[in-house]
């Protein structure tokens, strides 16, 4: 059988992307009905002359959406649309933070009413990674993974290890990367070290005239020695003197010089740099600068407009729906920058 299908060589899309389109458009429109046999996938690929792979792709990912069907031994077939399932997405997040929050509800708002969406969280335990692949691998569409676990080579072995158990199609890494992972699965990204370097760069000005810029660290953090080697080299390479700190003590607290605070959001630390500077009646911004990393909600309003370093985690967010939506992963660093606010 034939069906009246055309495609675009001339076009940007990809080819199993415009045919996917044009039977999700011709379902729409009333040129396809409930119950009606779609071509095998030879002969698509005789009729469009296009390779059996790509009907095979577009055939599989409709299927996976519940816009088509197939029964073995006789082929796809129009999916009965009042029978046609949503897509499911788990969600398997490390914590729930502010970032988080963000990254959230970027991927939330994009994926709309088009699938149903559950969240579980790993705080960072392999195990209960590995325990939620084993009560729910093949029961969902895809599996959306922040993979922050302690860096140890034993535990980064049973990571690897849990995320092949999950179909490349069907995987998706946010937020860190691990390129020891092969396979055309989807990731959006930081690269924590150099991330942390050239958002620095984006105040080196600034900074260069500051009498010293104090680093708050969180030594329990994953990825601490990482980001205190990026601030290591900004420094050493701009002439900027520099100390680092695991607390704030109002000795440490000084006017006309910056503090980073790469704790969590809003943490302790950064609320005794707070005290500490209002018991000296010094203002952030005026008298003394503070950098906080991570981008929240928050940081608008808290001591005026808080400066941050951070990844975008919207369009951290906004990839991973589109990828879903269209079909079609891919891997790629988000951006990561400097938010100059009055705190800086």
């Amino acid at each position: 059988m034939s069906i009246a299908l055309g495609l675009d060589n001339a076009s940007p899309v990809p080819v199993y992307k415009q045919l996917m389109d044009q039977i999700e458009s011709g379902i729409k429109d009333g040129s396809f009905h409930s119950g009606e046999l779609l071509p095998s996938m030879n002969e698509l690929s005789a009729q469009l002359d296009i390779s059996k792979e790509t009907v095979k792709k577009a055939y599989f990912l409709l299927r996976d959406r519940g816009v088509i069907s197939s029964t073995q031994g006789k082929g796809y077939y129009i999916a009965d649309r009042r029978s046609a399932k949503k897509m499911k997405i788990l969600l398997l997040f490390d914590k729930f933070s502010n970032t988080k929050q963000i990254l959230y509800n970027a991927f939330a708002s994009a994926i709309g009413g088009k699938a149903d969406i559950t969240i579980y969280l790993h705080n960072q335990q392999i195990s209960l990674l590995e325990y939620y692949l084993d009560e729910n691998l093949g029961m969902f569409d895809y599996y959306v993974v922040t993979p922050h676990f302690p860096l140890d080579n034993e535990t980064r072995k049973r990571v690897l290890k849990a995320l092949r158990r999950i179909p490349n199609r069907k995987l998706i890494m946010l937020d860190n990367y691990m390129p020891e992972l092969q396979g055309n699965y989807g990731a959006v990204y930081q690269d924590f070290e150099n991330d942390a370097y050239y958002g620095l760069m984006m105040g080196v000005n600034k900074l260069k005239k500051v009498p010293k810029l104090n680093v708050v660290i969180e030594l329990s953090s994953l990825y601490h020695s990482m980001i205190s080697k990026a601030v290591t080299r900004f420094c050493e390479e701009n002439g900027i003197s520099y100390e680092f700190y695991t607390q704030v003590t109002p000795e440490i607290v000084k006017p006309k010089e910056v503090y980073l605070i790469l704790h969590g959001q809003f943490d302790m630390e950064l609320i005794k740099l707070a005290r500490a500077a209002k018991e000296l009646k010094l203002k952030p911004g005026r008298d003394f600068g503070i950098i906080s990393y991570n981008e929240s909600p928050m940081s608008e309003i808290v001591l005026d407009g808080l400066t941050t370093i951070s990844a975008d985690f919207e369009q951290m967010g906004s990839l991973a729906a589109e990828m879903i939506l269209e079909g079609r992963l891919f891997k790629q660093k988000c951006d990561f920058r400097m938010i100059r606010r009055n705190s800086f």
